[in-house]
């Protein structure tokens, strides 16, 4: 019970680093988007735009955004290995901005009705289009 307590305060003392942390992962997903639209669609650039939003995926709770690893899941779904080169990029930015949008406006759950709104209508578009594949 001891070491929970310490581990519990630890986390505490942590959690003031958590927006930066989170914003830290955000720019790296905008310029693994960013090499996407210099150099291209190729295995190489969408592997390293799906390890940001895998990245994201884990820590997006732990950060205090469970809406953001509900979306970056999303995105993961998008953008998995057998399907990664067939996604559509203006989904693939749809997520993106999505999860720039709900860290900028401090929209932490999907209980708040826009970032509820927004994770249910990507999640939808996500599985119409593995659907169609």
């Amino acid at each position: 019970a001891a070491a929970v307590a310490r581990a519990e305060a630890a986390l505490k003392d942590l959690s003031s680093q958590f927006g930066q942390w989170l914003n830290d992962e955000v720019s790296k997903l905008e310029a693994a988007r960013g090499e996407i639209r210099m150099v291209g669609v190729m295995p190489q650039t969408m592997e390293q735009l799906y390890m940001r939003a895998h990245d994201l995926k884990g820590l997006g709770a732990t950060y205090e955004y469970p809406i953001v690893t509900r979306i970056a899941a999303s995105l993961c779904k998008l953008i998995d290995s057998d399907v990664r080169m067939k996604a559509p990029l203006y989904l693939v930015d749809a997520h993106i901005d999505a999860i720039k949008a709900v860290v900028r406006d401090g929209i932490q759950t999907d209980e708040h009705p826009v970032g509820g709104a927004l994770a249910a209508e990507l999640e939808s578009k996500t599985k119409e289009h593995l659907a169609g594949l």
